[in-house]
């Protein structure tokens, strides 16, 4: 399953040209599911602000349902997706930004294979605030993770304190609360929903800095995004955390029970 639209229509070749040369812009990322998604309201957030600060452009009070109009337009009747929303400069650079609607394959159920990941001092997310385009920084991780025997990286500031993956949050557990770390990063929606779910069910959590030295006390890690919720991290750098740790049941079992929200 395929399908890309810019402002509800099939791109043209100029379309095409034009987009393919622009890496300026921002996005967000969702599954689809029975076309209901966690956190909508959240996804439509980061969009507005993203336009704000990328474009200076504030949309108008409609805008959310014409975009709720253009995702079901580019779902062509599927009930089950990924999605990407992005916001990309328009042909009149003067104008609004265009709106990219891309539907894929919805994510698979199962949980992903465990992570080994490597730790990349150098890896920094450029403006962590805003979900954007320029992703070359977070490629070359994973690229230099992989070349080394890895599978991801773990991105650790000048600072000695842990922030996020790549694409991905990273939740820590130490016996008795779930632990975020509190960093220069991307507030990944799935998280944010995970958080208040966590405290819906009772479950302890706190965010606050992480120093790597505290890595060793943890008991689990694990990686959370839009497509693999509860994929365990076995290993970071040259330490092991065991797999089948309390922390995955605990994170499983918060999403479950969020909502979904009807496009």
């Amino acid at each position: 399953m395929l399908n890309i639209e810019v402002n509800g229509r099939t791109p043209d070749l100029a379309d095409t040209h034009r987009l393919a040369g622009v890496n300026y812009g921002h996005f967000t990322t969702m599954q689809v599911r029975d076309q209901g998604v966690r956190g909508l309201g959240l996804h439509f957030a980061r969009l507005a602000d993203g336009n704000e600060e990328f474009f200076g452009w504030r949309p108008g009070l409609d805008d959310e349902h014409r975009l709720r109009g253009l995702i079901l337009r580019a779902l062509g009747g599927a009930r089950d997706a990924s999605v990407r929303v992005s916001y990309l400069p328009g042909a009149d650079r003067s104008g609004p930004p265009d709106v990219v609607v891309q539907v894929s394959d919805p994510a698979s159920a199962e949980p992903a294979a465990p992570l080994r990941v490597r730790i990349d001092p150098d890896f920094r997310r450029e403006w962590p605030e805003q979900k954007h385009a320029a992703t070359m920084g977070l490629i070359r991780a994973q690229r230099l993770a992989v070349a080394a025997g890895y599978d991801d990286a773990l991105s650790v500031g000048s600072d000695g304190m842990v922030r996020e993956g790549t694409v991905w949050n990273v939740a820590f557990f130490n016996g008795d609360e779930v632990v975020w770390p509190q960093a220069p990063m991307l507030k990944g929606i799935t998280m944010v929903l995970l958080q208040i779910a966590l405290t819906m069910q009772g479950v302890p959590w706190t965010m606050r800095p992480v120093p790597m030295s505290e890595l060793l006390d943890f008991t689990a890690a694990i990686a959370v995004n839009s497509r693999t919720v509860r994929q365990e991290i076995v290993s970071i750098d040259d330490l092991t955390y065991p797999a089948g740790d309390k922390l995955a049941e605990l994170i499983g079992e918060a999403w479950e029970s969020v909502p979904f929200d009807a496009l």
